[in-house]
């Protein structure tokens, strides 16, 4: 049990002091107008209910969004091990980028990336 315990003084020291920020955040905080309580967006108030559907057109643009994001979460730590690796994780990243290409090519002939 004695190995336990920095485990638990340091638990205990942090739920002591998340206690004493919320304390402390109520005792410091001012009450909100009815203008705090709507969402931000930039300034601008509100038109559209915060639960409302968005159109269809944005979907094909999150999925060009995604593709690029995808890449970005693959090529970071392709770039650590490329040296270790070799030629043949050159030719993975080109066939990988190459699979992109043709999905972007395809979003750009749909119209995904037209925003008229």
């Amino acid at each position: 049990m004695s190995q336990f315990w920095p485990v638990l003084i340091t638990l205990g020291v942090a739920l002591v002091l998340v206690a004493a920020l919320y304390v402390l955040s109520a005792i410091t905080a001012t009450a909100r107008t009815s203008s705090e309580l709507v969402p931000f967006a930039g300034g601008v108030p509100p038109t559209h209910h915060a639960f409302s559907r968005f159109h269809v057109r944005w979907y094909p643009v999150t999925m060009v969004f995604l593709a690029f994001d995808m890449e970005m979460i693959f090529m970071y730590p392709w770039t650590l091990v490329v040296s270790r690796v070799g030629p043949s994780a050159v030719i993975e990243m080109f066939l990988f980028l190459g699979i992109l290409l043709a999905g972007v090519v395809y979003a750009w002939r749909e119209g995904a990336l037209r925003w008229t």
